[in-house]
């Protein structure tokens, strides 16, 4: 029984210790302070207070009409955002990043352009992660079947697995829940090419989420309620961003043309 613990205990210290670095890693690449972003805490106020009050209405809303599904829909629906807002990004952002880019004055064009390294080494983190763990475990399944009769070479793989696939798998899991929320916040470090692309991109992108969640139809309520609960995020999330882009104009003097 004590060595049973014992062996708990060393594979739960494991696990904590392998999500702490992912989550390490994922703030250092996609949340980590940079030179083109302009921290204003005017700004990350009504940010975050847009935020809470989008949540506490969609409570409200629920409790009082409530929610097919009952709160665990609730909860699945908030975890599929969790890691469909970056991939709506990685999907949508390059023609926002290419109209943005065609916006700007002429003689800016070629530094946006050469700044783009940023977002897609973030990218290129977010999508190889979970794809070097895909494409190794398939890898290793094929070498299990082209070697079937190979004991020694079965052995070898299941003790690959167990050594190396497991833990990369668990690692890069954390990996990417802990990533999705703040590639989706600073769009996968886009204010590198410039500080107002991350409001433009987060106004793109909870417009085309919205358009997204409308195939599963409306809220529960009546009819003016379904439509203010529709329209109020987006339109909240528009005000607030541009906001923020007139902010960083008048304030820091960032403009995307002049």
């Amino acid at each position: 029984m004590a060595l049973r613990d014992q062996t708990a205990g060393i594979r739960g210290n494991l696990a904590w210790g392998s999500a702490r670095h992912a989550r390490a890693r994922a703030v250092a690449i996609f949340a980590a302070p940079s030179t083109g972003r302009v921290s204003d805490p005017v700004i990350g106020r009504v940010q975050k207070a847009r935020a809470i009050a989008g949540l506490l209405t969609t409570f409200a809303l629920i409790s009082v009409y409530g929610v097919d599904g009952g709160w665990s829909a609730v909860f699945a629906d908030g975890l599929t955002k969790l890691f469909l807002a970056p991939l709506t990004l990685i999907l949508v952002g390059p023609l926002v990043i290419a109209g943005f880019i065609w916006y700007a004055p002429p003689r800016h064009r070629a530094l946006l352009r050469s700044r783009l390294r940023y977002p897609l080494k973030a990218i290129g983190w977010y999508l190889g992660v979970p794809a070097l763990a895909v494409g190794g475990f398939l890898g290793l399944g094929g070498l299990l079947k082209l070697m079937e009769d190979v004991v020694a070479v079965q052995m070898l793989v299941g003790l690959l697995t167990l050594v190396v696939g497991v833990p990369y798998l668990v690692w890069s899991a954390c990996f990417l829940f802990f990533a999705s929320g703040p590639a989706a916040r600073y769009a996968f470090n886009t204010a590198d090419v410039h500080a107002a692309l991350p409001a433009v991109l987060t106004t793109v992108l909870v417009w085309v989420l919205n358009l997204v969640q409308l195939g599963d139809g409306l809220p529960n309520g009546p009819l003016p309620v379904q439509i203010a609960a529709f329209l109020g995020g987006p339109l909240s999330v528009t005000a607030v961003s541009y906001w923020e882009v007139r902010v960083l104009r008048t304030r820091y003097g960032v403009r995307v043309r002049g």
